[in-house]
């Protein structure tokens, strides 16, 4: 379930997820690129862990990912995740995003013991609307306490524009559209947002794909929904799409449970094959 969170951080906040695993054991998860970085809460006893010695324990941040990231459940779990604006962490705690790119960071080395405080309550909470009403308050007396200014609204300026856009911009169009030097804008993307202009550009595009193909019709030309999303033919797209996620669009589509549009189990059932994803296997 996704709620968004009150106007006033929505600066800093994209919308708040609310998910749950199957339950069967031993899960691989798969998260890759919306691009927004984010904090998860576990809100289960056993931990997670991004390899087999490395416990992510149960709050963790992820900073911007540049290719996809595994972590592994043992038990079925019940998550919260805090979808931050790609710019989000930067704003409200001042924290160069390059810092967080591929990293998922215990929440606690962050923000503290208030991060365990949190944990806990939201662990506590028998409503939805519990932890909802939990997590405002959290970020209330955070924006209030540590809240950041940059002074430099280009960024959250070009950001919409990309989105608004779909992905469909290259690079020179961005510096026409802000006025600013492509060595400039590489600097405030990493700083900022913690990727690049150009990969943020291509993160928006594959889910413009991907919100198509979540409406398309029944009947609908998967080949036009390609070359709407920007794509120059099918070839492209598939390899643009396993380099985000890992997995072909076959594979996405019929043997990955889909906990969110960016966050996965991976099975090993058999794809189900037809026309268009056939060129994916």
């Amino acid at each position: 379930m996704q709620i968004l969170p009150p106007k006033e951080f929505s600066p800093y906040i994209k919308h708040y997820l609310f998910l749950e695993s199957s339950g069967d054991r031993h899960r691989t998860l798969r998260l890759f690129s919306d691009g927004n970085p984010g904090m998860v809460f576990l809100l289960d006893q056993e931990p997670l862990s991004s390899n087999p010695t490395h416990h992510l324990g149960c709050s963790f941040l992820y900073g911007q990912i540049s290719h996809f990231k595994d972590i592994f459940l043992i038990e079925q779990a019940s998550f919260v995740i805090i979808v931050f604006q790609p710019d989000g962490l930067y704003q409200l705690l001042g924290l160069p995003s390059h810092a967080l790119k591929d990293q998922f960071v215990t929440a606690i080395d962050v923000f503290g013991k208030s991060i365990v405080r949190l944990s806990d309550r939201l662990r506590r909470c028998a409503q939805r609307l519990d932890q909802v009403y939990t997590l405002n308050n959290f970020f209330s007396e955070l924006a209030f306490q540590r809240a950041f200014s940059s002074g430099n609204t280009l960024v959250q300026a070009v950001l919409p524009y990309v989105v608004q856009h779909k992905g469909l911009l290259s690079i020179e169009q961005l510096v026409r559209y802000s006025g600013y030097t492509e060595r400039h804008l590489e600097r405030l993307f990493a700083e900022q947002v913690g990727i690049s202009p150009k990969k943020f550009v291509s993160t928006v595009q594959l889910h413009a794909f991907l919100k198509l193909l979540r409406s398309k019709p029944s009947m609908a030309n998967l080949t036009t929904i390609c070359h709407e999303s920007g794509y120059f033919d099918q070839s492209h797209l598939i390899k643009t799409f396993k380099k985000h996620t890992g997995i072909t669009p076959s594979e996405y589509l019929h043997r990955a449970n889909k906990i969110a549009v960016n966050f996965m189990e991976i099975n090993d059932k058999p794809a189900r094959m037809s026309g268009f994803y056939n060129l994916s296997q």
